[in-house]
């Protein structure tokens, strides 16, 4: 054993390190994903919710939820973690809370709601309701056809950092405590006095389909963005900020038989096509999609989109850029300018 060797076993016996023995030498260098690009059918998901209907009760498991799993990642991205949930009529999944903030997208049925801090969002096709960190929440199916809906967190997140908490409510389910369509017209254009604008975290809101799709519809011949082609973006009812500190939704629109130019970022993207069909690039690689199919996006991985049909095609879209963005990490590179 020469003298270094020596040195290095001697630090280690101290829990100390040289910066000589990590690799990281002064270079050039830039994001590299620890994950690859990968897609989920809906032939295949919606095969899989069907037979977990059939094999297992809301009393063998508090959620019927089937998870995208990223290969070598236990969730779907880093930040991000993204599946679907089937509740059949009649069920009820129970009342809890936990440090993960949470969104649900309806892709399949209606007519049910969740409960969140006692106020029942109905959940009907194309909805988003939020579940933000530390709220009371609880679905109940009262119609007479399954709900499926994505579920989004950003549990990896809350995993990294290591401060997850969770609670059982009391009883099944909450008591509805608040009239209906209340956060609609608390958080309105006109609104109470007692609103807090100051809050970390926003409220829960449900965002109507019927409200996306009329927006959609109004701006579908402006330009748009030349990466992404008409984005909205779910906002905080309160601020005007990220849907969740932790996350961004949003929704993608391609017109008929668009393509975008190419672009990366340090933000990594869930998809989820809520309609139509196409392919997206994404590095090397082409990935053709279809209705129902969801795929990611890693950061750093430039890409464009092309729809393949003579109709629109819309995504649903979930991203960690409100975090980048809190911290200054964001960075985004379309290849004409750093």
């Amino acid at each position: 054993m020469n003298a270094l060797e020596e040195f290095n076993r001697e630090l280690a016996d101290k829990h100390l390190l040289g910066f000589w023995n990590t690799g990281n030498l002064v270079e050039t260098y830039e994001p590299k994903p620890s994950y690859e690009p990968c897609i989920w059918r809906w032939q295949d998901v919606h095969a899989g919710l069907i037979k977990a209907g059939e094999l297992l009760t809301l009393e063998q498991t508090a959620r019927r939820f089937i998870g995208f799993h990223t290969p070598n990642k236990f969730r779907t991205t880093h930040t991000l973690a993204m599946g679907v949930q089937l509740v059949k009529p009649g069920e009820v999944a129970e009342a809890h809370r936990h440090t993960m903030g949470a969104i649900r997208f309806v892709i399949q049925g209606g007519g049910a709601q969740t409960t969140v801090d006692g106020e029942a969002f109905p959940m009907e096709k194309g909805d988003l309701v939020t579940t933000p960190n530390r709220t009371w929440h609880d679905h109940f199916n009262g119609s007479p056809e399954p709900i499926i809906w994505i579920d989004g967190t950003d549990l990896p997140t809350v995993k990294f950092f290591e401060i997850s908490f969770g609670d059982m409510y009391p009883s099944l389910q909450q008591q509805v405590s608040k009239p209906r369509d209340y956060a609609l017209h608390e958080l309105g254009p006109a609104r109470p006095a007692w609103v807090a604008a100051n809050s970390v975290q926003p409220p829960p809101f449900r965002y109507r389909w019927e409200d996306t799709e009329k927006a959609l519809m109004a701006l579908g011949e402006q330009p748009g963005d030349p990466h992404d082609g008409i984005v909205l973006r779910y906002v905080n009812p309160v601020t005007g900020g990220p849907t969740l500190p932790t996350l961004s939704c949003e929704i993608h629109m391609l017109r008929p038989r668009e393509q975008t130019r190419s672009h990366r970022h340090t933000s990594s993207m869930i998809y989820d096509v809520f309609k139509g069909r196409g392919m997206t690039t994404i590095g090397e690689r082409i990935f053709e999609w279809n209705q129902g199919d969801s795929f990611t996006i890693p950061q750093w991985q430039p890409h464009h989109h092309a729809s393949r049909t003579p109709e629109t095609a819309i995504f649903f879209v979930m991203s960690d850029k409100p975090v980048l963005d809190a911290l200054g990490f964001y960075r985004e590179d379309s290849g004409t300018s750093e």
